[in-house]
């Protein structure tokens, strides 16, 4: 006599067990590994050696958007001229000392245009001049200043001040397409002696939970366990049930 564990009703009730637990235990790997994902709004790359850098199109064209999470921190080299009469300064704290950002339009062949952090100035009278003619630049991409970072109010801002590095505020002053990032130099870069590099940010090492994701990962868990379970007690409880239906009780 065959098992009625093999019946037709019960091979389908078998499959749709299994197709419960495999989708559960991928619902709690899926929400499990959220949970103890970085904050996507976070930069999580390390910062890259420039000897690796790359072209920059080889990550997006100028107007595409560039993924923090995959781009920040990239070592990328570009070529093209510096436009000194758009060159902009940008309010910014290093070290707690109030200062300016230099930030000037490197202008490719394309007329694209990416926005370089030349570096940092505490007196914007002593900019020093870019380098004339073209020129290829290597440093690592960031991606835009969000507008949550919030303006640094200075007493007396010179003329030529930008509120941040974002292509939203950027294309009021220049008219060239913008690479959705822009490029920090390190020391001595693009005429940059006698500006203080602004270093790019190293990855967060302290560790966050996600606990809405964490919620979900146990409750797929638990569905899931819930859903073996009944169907454990479903077949421990068949073959009785059939011997009852052959006697006729």
């Amino acid at each position: 006599m065959s098992s009625p564990l093999l019946s037709p009703r019960w091979l389908g009730i078998h499959l749709a067990a299994v197709l419960v637990a495999v989708v559960c235990t991928a619902g709690t790997y899926w929400q499990g590994t959220r949970a103890f994902e970085p904050d996507r709004d976070v930069i999580t790359n390390p910062v890259q050696e420039l000897a690796d850098a790359i072209p920059v199109d080889d990550l997006g064209e100028p107007g595409a958007y560039l993924h923090p999470a995959l781009t920040a921190n990239t070592a990328v080299e570009i070529t093209g001229d510096f436009h000194v009469e758009e060159q902009l300064l940008v309010p910014w704290l290093l070290d707690g000392v109030e200062g300016y950002a230099v930030v000037i339009p490197l202008v490719t062949d394309e007329n694209a245009a990416m926005p370089v952090n030349r570096g940092w100035v505490e007196d914007p009278e002593a900019v020093p001049a870019p380098p004339e003619g073209e020129v290829t630049v290597t440093g690592w991409l960031q991606p835009p200043q969000d507008a949550s970072e919030g303006y640094i109010p200075m007493g007396d801002p010179p003329e030529g001040t930008a509120e941040r590095i974002a292509p939203s505020v950027l294309t009021s002053s220049w008219d060239e397409q913008l690479y959705a990032a822009y490029l920090t130099l390190p020391e001595g870069a693009a005429g940059g002696d006698g500006l203080t590099p602004v270093p790019p940010p190293e990855p967060p090492t302290e560790f966050k939970i996600n606990w809405r994701s964490l919620s979900y990962a146990i409750q797929w868990a638990m569905f899931g366990v819930s859903g073996v379970v009944f169907w454990i007690i479903l077949m421990r409880r068949e073959p009785s049930e059939a011997r009852t239906r052959e006697l006729g009780f």
